[in-house]
């Protein structure tokens, strides 16, 4: 082989290594935004399982104050992580990741029980649509939103232990109203390749709604026999999807 043969092989592979996207790069980097009305510390389980197995993960504690102020903290996260990373959204949290998503290090989406909206769509709308199994939300007189304690078990948590769905009932991150009614403006599946984990007992989200929407993105989509908080009663399920959306773009 000449050396002009090798070097127009050599500036080959180097325009190649040139063009490749950084989501081509290993993720290790888990980046989990938890929904309304359970904080972040349900995600322990999780969060230890993908731990043990290499992955740094970051729990974001979104304000719940409105959508922008829920993104920006999504978005001050994920410009903490060294390297591309896979974004988590559970329920509000999937309203959160679909705008946050669009960062230019976010390498996949994975909606565990979640909301999946399009441009121009917002909580309320969509739970209209095909409303779920609960009629416990209620309103604060300032318009912060609170599942009814007498009913927080059995249509949010069914599946948990009975003393930590109570004290997670009595422990409530009550979000904005203001906060399910603002509109996506950049919905990040179009763009990015995405994972849902369907909860087929979920009473908070329809089922049939998480499957059609789940279905307009192209999600890669499993399902599984647990209520909405399938993060505390699956966490295993929830972790081994995580890692495969984390090891979907290295392959």
């Amino acid at each position: 082989m000449t050396q002009l043969t090798l070097s127009l092989a050599g500036g080959a592979l180097l325009a190649v290594a040139a063009l490749t996207p950084a989501s081509a790069a290993p993720v290790r980097n888990v980046v989990i935004v938890h929904g309304a009305l359970a904080d972040g510390s349900g995600w322990r389980k999780v969060h230890d399982l993908l731990k043990a197995k290499g992955y740094r993960v970051t729990v974001v504690q979104p304000p719940m104050t409105s959508l922008k102020d829920d993104v920006a903290a999504t978005r001050r996260i994920l410009d903490l992580q060294d390297g591309p990373s896979v974004l988590v959204g559970h329920s509000y949290g999937g309203i959160i990741v679909t705008q946050a998503g669009s960062a230019a290090n976010v390498a996949g989406l994975v909606y565990v029980a979640a909301f999946q909206p399009d441009e121009g769509e917002n909580l309320l709308d969509l739970a209209a649509r095909t409303p779920p199994a609960t009629a416990g939300f209620k309103a604060t007189a300032d318009d912060y939103l609170y599942l009814d304690p007498k009913v927080f078990a059995a249509d949010f948590a069914a599946d948990v232990p009975a003393g930590d769905a109570e004290f997670m009932a009595a422990s409530q991150v009550l979000p904005a109203k203001a906060s399910f009614e603002a509109k996506i403006t950049q919905p990040a599946w179009k763009t990015k390749k995405s994972w849902a984990l369907i909860a087929t007992e979920d009473r908070a989200i329809h089922p049939d709604l998480m499957r059609s929407m789940a279905r307009r993105a192209g999600s890669a989509v499993k399902e599984i026999k647990a209520s909405h908080a399938l993060f505390m009663s699956q966490p295993a399920a929830v972790a081994d999807l995580i890692e495969t959306a984390a090891e979907a773009p290295s392959k």
